[in-house]
């Protein structure tokens, strides 16, 4: 599976943006897909997953209320819209592919990554 993020930029404080990951091949149904971001210095952390079916979600405390993650496994899409963004919210976000049905937060249990794309999210 081949991932591309994109959809980042620059956004003030309160804004929104909706990122997109696209993926290739024809499993894309298989796998659980989830939503990391990492700051500069920082370790990649836990932002959103979704399951195979798109029947379950699971977010990171810092993002829940905010954040929404989707499917569509017609396109072999997965987007996170992002609203009230804050500062805190800067970092590049990076689509994960899990061949396992299961959503789990934990960056190294991913398959695949896309390239990132930066959110930078201005006071």
């Amino acid at each position: 599976v081949q991932l591309q993020a994109s959809g980042g930029g620059l956004v003030q404080a309160g804004g929104s943006l909706r990122l997109s990951c696209a993926a290739s091949g024809r499993t894309f149904n298989t796998y659980a897909m989830g939503w990391f971001r990492q700051a500069a210095g920082k370790e990649r952390e836990f932002v959103a997953a979704i399951s195979t079916s798109a029947f379950s979600t699971y977010y990171a405390d810092s993002v829940k209320g905010r954040f929404t993650i989707s499917r569509e496994n017609a396109k072999n899409m997965v987007y996170l819209q992002m609203n009230s963004l804050k500062p805190e919210d800067s970092a590049v976000y990076y689509c994960g592919a899990r061949s396992r049905a299961a959503m789990v937060a934990v960056p190294s249990s991913y398959d695949y990554w896309g390239q990132g794309t930066q959110v930078t999210v201005s006071s």
